[in-house]
């Protein structure tokens, strides 16, 4: 084999496996400090990152798209629900900001903002779920929901039970 050749069967292993790797969840492991139980999700606005606490204060760190400016709220919840590719029915906000969207949008639908996966919270509209928009992660973008990306919520949702606490923070 020349050499040309071996270093570009090198260059594409090398470019299949980083792209292999950013399909996949990406949690940090990260060290959090705060009286929070184990297994609690705690969110944090400002800095756009979703945190599973783990036990010696550790946590697994996740970024997220979240409310934007006057759409943001905070408290404590928990996980009412949990629904592999859900369909979607907006808010009544939503629908007065867009009024020609569909009255349900299917399940598994490129179109659906959900995504792949949705952990519903008590008491309200929200959740935390998947998108179809990746590029939106990481911003402040959604009417309060706590959005992830695919992969990401695919593994949150493998990790945390129905009734898992969860708390937002600005």
């Amino acid at each position: 084999m020349s050499k040309r050749i071996a270093v570009a069967l090198a260059t594409t292993f090398s470019v299949a496996t980083m792209m292999s790797t950013q399909a996949q969840a990406r949690p940090e492991l990260v060290d959090i400090s705060g009286d929070y139980a184990p297994g609690t999700i705690v969110v944090k606005t400002s800095e756009r990152r979703l945190y599973l606490i783990l036990e010696s204060g550790r946590a697994m760190r996740y970024p997220v798209g979240v409310g934007k400016a006057g759409k943001q709220w905070s408290g404590t919840t928990k996980i009412e629900g949990k629904y592999l590719n859900p369909a979607w029915s907006p808010p009544s906000e939503v629908r007065r900001d867009k009024p020609n969207m569909p009255d349900v949008i299917p399940g598994g639908s490129p179109r659906n903002p959900m995504g792949v996966a949705a952990l519903t919270l008590a008491g309200g509209e929200y959740a935390i779920h998947g998108t179809n928009v990746p590029g939106s992660v990481g911003g402040f973008v959604s009417y309060g929901c706590i959005r992830m990306l695919n992969d990401d919520i695919s593994d949150l949702y493998q990790r945390v039970p129905v009734g898992t606490t969860v708390t937002v923070m600005r």
